[in-house]
């Protein structure tokens, strides 16, 4: 049953950052009407150069492929622990230059001249941790190469044992 509430939470957070890592690098999901506004590496970069992030443009780029990649990732339960940092890594910069002022809640309520606090930045931070601590599960590509590699070694201890 743990292997299947991590793969839960696995995929969960696959679509939240593949999302987010596309609306970045490509503006997907942007615009209008979608209630995240437009998207882009221009966009973001102009952004980050409004939090004083610089090089905007590099950072932009880096921000997008952690998210996406790391996402991906995440859902294929590779390489997980070292995604579950890259992307811990992206929140805490976030928090620290923009949400932190903010306080701890979402603006929900959409009052002008407030930006949203740590809220969600820290639910998403939290869980990348329990994946860190947790690892995968056994049914990811890090759970079966785990699995693999415990049974090599069980063979190369008994074959020492005869020999």
């Amino acid at each position: 049953m743990a292997s299947i509430g991590l793969l839960v939470l696995r995929l969960a957070l696959a679509v939240v950052f593949v999302a987010h890592g596309s609306h970045i690098l490509f503006g997907a999901w942007g615009g209008p009407g979608t209630g995240i506004g437009f998207g882009g590496l221009s966009v973001t970069a102009d952004y980050y150069r409004s939090l004083g992030l610089e090089p905007g443009l590099p950072l932009a780029v880096v921000a997008g492929l952690v998210q996406l990649i790391g996402g991906v990732l995440l859902g294929f339960g590779f390489l997980t622990r070292s995604a579950s940092v890259a992307l811990i890594a992206y929140l805490a910069v976030g928090i620290w230059k923009e949400h932190l002022k903010w306080g701890l809640f979402l603006n929900w309520t959409f009052a002008p001249n407030q930006h949203h606090g740590i809220e969600y930045s820290l639910v998403l931070t939290a869980a990348l941790a329990a994946l860190f601590f947790a690892g995968a599960g056994s049914l990811s590509i890090d759970g079966i190469r785990a699995q693999s590699a415990e049974s090599r070694a069980a063979g190369r201890a008994r074959l020492r044992g005869k020999v």
